[in-house]
C-alpha cells in the first residue's frame, strides 16, 4: 500500500503518464468538463475536498513549467491566483478569458474536479522536466533530449 502523497489511483495514474507539456486541469464544481477529456472526480460533499487541499497535493508530486488561469480570477477570486502562485512559485502564471480557458481544457489529458464551490478556482498545469534529465555525462539538463 502507498504510504504517503497522492493515494488515488486514478489521480496517481494521471500523473504519473503525463508526458513534457501535457496539461492536466484542477476545476471548482462548475466548470465544464469536455467530452472526451478523463474526468477524475474527487468530490465528496460541498467543499470537501477544496481546490486548495487538491492543488496542494498535486503540487509535490508534478513538475510544472506553465500554469494557466482565467483572468476572470484576478477580480472574482484573487484568493485563488495567490495560492496558485505559492503553489508554484518559480512559474508565471499566465491568464486568458474564461472562454479561451475553457477550451485549453479540451486539450488536457485529466480534468481533476473538486468539490470548490468559490468562482474561477480552475487552473491549468503544463508537465515540465525541469532538473529530472541527465545527459550522456551525467549532468542535468532541462530537456528530454
Amino acid at each position: 500500500m502507498k504510504k504517503s502523497g497522492i493515494i488515488n489511483p486514478h489521480l496517481c495514474e494521471a500523473i504519473a503518464s503525463l508526458g513534457h507539456t501535457d496539461s492536466l486541469t484542477i476545476c471548482d464544481a462548475g466548470l465544464p468538463i469536455p467530452a472526451g477529456v478523463r474526468r477524475i472526480d474527487v468530490t465528496v460533499c460541498r467543499g470537501v475536498p477544496t481546490f486548495e487541499q487538491v492543488l496542494m497535493a498535486i503540487a509535490p508530486e508534478l513538475e510544472v513549467e506553465r500554469v494557466v488561469m482565467a483572468e476572470e480570477a484576478l477580480k472574482e477570486n484573487p484568493g485563488v491566483v495567490d495560492l496558485v502562485r505559492r503553489a508554484y512559485p518559480r512559474v508565471n502564471v499566465e491568464f486568458v478569458p474564461h472562454e479561451r480557458f475553457k477550451k485549453l481544457v479540451e486539450q488536457s489529458k485529466a480534468v481533476v474536479r473538486t468539490a470548490e464551490f468559490r468562482p474561477y478556482s480552475n487552473v491549468l498545469l503544463y508537465s515540465g522536466v525541469e532538473g529530472l534529465f541527465e545527459d550522456s555525462a551525467g549532468e542535468t539538463t532541462t530537456d528530454g533530449r
